[in-house]
């Protein structure tokens, strides 16, 4: 059983806007799984446990658009060579997406578990992806027909193309690392002492690749191991290699980010963890910039070369939004919602809905989001009763059907406290 299959995903319950939000990179309400970033290196893009994705401007530090189809955790994210976009996730789909468009431009399935890796071949035609059924797929962006890669025994954590778009590269929770030729033949099986999360290949056709121990491990093209660099002792979770291939940096489940001379086969900077995972990691065009992704749902920017923290786009983001509700009980309660929610639309949103105007609207009714067909045929109105007794009884038990996570307020006195803090905060009163 893969470590990660222990997690739960953040969904959201009620609707949401769809306007594009100036969220200062910190517009997730959930960890950050992935990240990617365009070839000009003006957009990232970024997949969620809380099951969306965004597409960012790094110019203007916005999130230009939120991308909802998924209905579980977006695990991995690409920017396709023609500028659009592929999102893939626990939902085992893949969604190709033109940027503007709210809806995706083709859905891939065949897949039978989730989807935790995406790679493009360096031509950009096919799609590459890696899944917990324990296939690797490739897919022709032209039409959507697959093939599927069967060899692995356990969940296929990470996949590549080499740099000559003749092999591809597959790591698993097996222990296995395999070289897959494109055209026809076997592939060379590589085994490992632990199992392996992640991999990338260089410019030079170097491959890296990452597990469970904690080690960096350097193969060459043929699967040669020629290294390897102890980073940390936690698993591997994310890697990134600069465009210019002199550095590697490794993410951990435990926070440590480390940055490494590839070269040298040695760690130069060790960046400031955050004492949670780091799940996801990507370069910047320039070498140096680098955005790694949180378990607190926010992206941060770093100097890869210095480890130096460059965090203007979070600077607003770091006040309590709830500051101004000071000593209010409804507001403590609503605390534990407020990574994904907001009180009212002139807020910067995240990627839950934003709960203004929430008395008096019934459920699954506002535009722009994608509701189970569950809630869709509910006749809820939103009201202080109705929410108390959401959370009396329990999403799953009010509303089945729902994917928003189980949880009760088992104080009437609480309950009481953050409905009646809703409906000043909701409508603008405090």
């Amino acid at each position: 059983m893969n470590w990660l299959s222990t997690l739960c995903v953040v969904v959201v319950l009620w609707a949401c806007d769809s306007t594009p939000a100036r969220a200062q990179l910190a517009g997730h309400g959930g960890p950050v799984r992935a990240i990617a970033i365009s070839r000009d290196g003006n957009s990232a893009l970024s997949g969620s446990f809380d099951t969306s994705a965004i597409r960012w401007s790094l110019k203007t530090e916005s999130a230009e658009q939120i991308l909802r189809f998924h209905s579980d955790a977006v695990n991995a994210v690409v920017f396709l060579k023609d500028g659009r976009m592929a999102t893939a996730g626990a939902d085992a789909r893949i969604a190709i997406w033109t940027p503007g468009r709210e809806q995706p431009d083709r859905v891939f399935e065949g897949h039978q578990a989730p989807i935790v890796a995406l790679a493009v071949s360096p031509d950009g035609t096919k799609l590459a992806t890696a899944s917990w059924d324990h296939h690797v797929g490739i897919w022709s962006l032209a039409d959507g027909t697959s093939q599927m890669l069967k060899g692995h025994t356990q969940n296929v954590n990470g996949v590549a193309f080499s740099a000559d778009a003749q092999s591809l590269i597959s790591v698993g929770y097996d222990r296995e690392l395999r070289i897959w030729p494109i055209v026809a033949g076997e592939p060379r099986v590589v085994a490992f002492p632990s199992p392996l999360n992640v991999v990338a290949v260089a410019a030079d056709s170097e491959i890296v690749t990452g597990g469970s121990d904690g080690k960096i491990r350097f193969l060459t093209s043929a699967g040669d191991e020629t290294g390897e660099v102890q980073a940390g002792s936690a698993p591997i979770v994310a890697l990134a290699i600069s465009t210019d291939g002199a550095l590697v940096v490794a993410t951990g489940i435990d926070g440590g980010v480390f940055v490494i001379d590839r070269k040298a086969r040695s760690i130069v900077q060790s960046l400031t963890a955050q004492g949670a995972p780091v799940w996801s990691v990507a370069f910047l065009p320039d070498n140096a910039t680098l955005l790694t992704g949180g378990a607190d749902g926010r992206i941060r920017r770093w100097n890869a070369r210095t480890g130096d923290s460059i965090d203007p786009p979070l600077r607003a983001a770091q006040g309590d939004p709830l500051a101004v509700y000071a000593g209010d009980r409804g507001a403590e309660v609503f605390r534990a919602c407020v990574a994904c929610h907001t009180l009212s639309a002139e807020e910067p949103q995240r990627a839950g809905p934003t709960l203004g105007g929430l008395y008096g609207r019934r459920i699954a009714s506002l535009p722009g989001y994608r509701f189970s067909a569950a809630l869709t045929r509910m006749d809820i109105i939103w009201t202080p009763e109705t929410v108390a007794r959401l959370f009396e009884l329990g999403p799953n038990a009010y509303t089945p059907g729902t994917k928003m996570p189980e949880q009760r307020i088992g104080s009437v006195e609480d309950r009481k406290a953050l409905t009646d803090f809703l409906g000043r905060a909701t409508s603008g009163r405090r």
